[in-house]
């Protein structure tokens, strides 16, 4: 069943559609404010200016300036916990759970089936032996080697990529790989790499799939900005499958939409869940 092209949903209509068909879920960061975590793009929305790779492999002042704003707020984010959005969708049985979100609170929360799109950045990543190691053990480094600065600078602003506003990080000690001193990154998509193609060809092939079985896709909490995310949106359209897209304020695909609901996704979530569990 093919839908006519967007328009505003009631709550009701949206769980009509949504209650019986196998579903591919896209989450942006609208998923992760109820745990704390700023949006991107929300109606208070912070601005904000990510650093790019290209920045960050420029040399050794952009890589002090990323690591001393992000020391700062992994040590207040890691505390997040999953939100009764994440908790709604680990019970839904998707067929995959595509996530531009780097947090990791849909595994925390239970989901199995789940592409991190940009990674996740509970890990870190050297840039030259390609090492994986825990964010924990580097936020421990980090902190041994600069006592003081996260009490120094305590009340920095938290922004959404994780990092904190902060403008003089030029005393901060960066930590170097513990096995060959080489340059730390976060192991997650920057602006200016690529998703690797492995998790996209995952992700079309579950977009691809619901149209053999009458399936959905549903985009929760995300504007789709990023082509990262919106071109699974195209995808699914141009196929004829039903896309929803929930989410606080105007979006990049809603002219693709088949239903869009301006609401909260915890909430919907929640009502989906028990939709199809009823």
């Amino acid at each position: 069943m093919t839908l006519a092209p967007e328009r505003d949903g009631t709550l009701a209509e949206v769980l009509d559609v949504l209650a019986a068909r196998p579903l591919v879920v896209l989450t942006g960061a609208g998923c992760s404010t109820d745990s704390g975590i700023p949006d991107y793009r929300g109606p208070n929305s912070p601005a904000r200016m990510p650093m790019t790779y290209q920045e960050f492999v420029s040399g050794s002042q952009a890589q002090q300036r990323y690591w001393g704003r992000s020391h700062l707020g992994w040590g207040r984010m890691k505390g997040a916990e999953p939100n009764a959005g994440h908790r709604a969708l680990a019970r839904i049985d998707t067929e995959l759970l595509i996530t531009q979100n780097v947090d990791g609170l849909h595994e925390r929360a239970g989901s199995r089936r789940v592409v991190a799109l940009h990674g996740r950045i509970a890990e870190v990543v050297c840039l030259a032996c390609r090492a994986v190691t825990t964010r924990t053990r580097l936020h421990q480094r980090l902190s041994e080697l600069n006592p003081g600065f996260a009490e120094r600078h305590r009340l920095a602003e938290v922004r959404p990529d994780g990092d904190v506003e902060l403008d003089d990080t030029r005393d901060f000690v960066v930590a170097g790989c513990e096995d060959c001193d080489g340059v730390l990154k976060p192991h997650v998509v920057f602006f200016g790499e690529n998703v690797p193609a492995d998790r996209v060809a995952r992700c079309y092939a579950a977009v691809d799939r619901l149209v053999e079985t009458g399936g959905a896709l549903l985009v929760a909490g995300s504007s789709l900005t990023v082509m990262s995310g919106f071109r699974f949106v195209r995808r699914a359209a141009k196929a004829g499958t039903p896309v929803v897209i929930v989410n606080r304020g105007t979006t990049r695909g809603d002219e693709l939409a088949a239903y869009r609901l301006d609401t909260g996704t915890s909430e919907f979530l929640t009502a989906l869940a028990a939709a199809r569990r009823g």
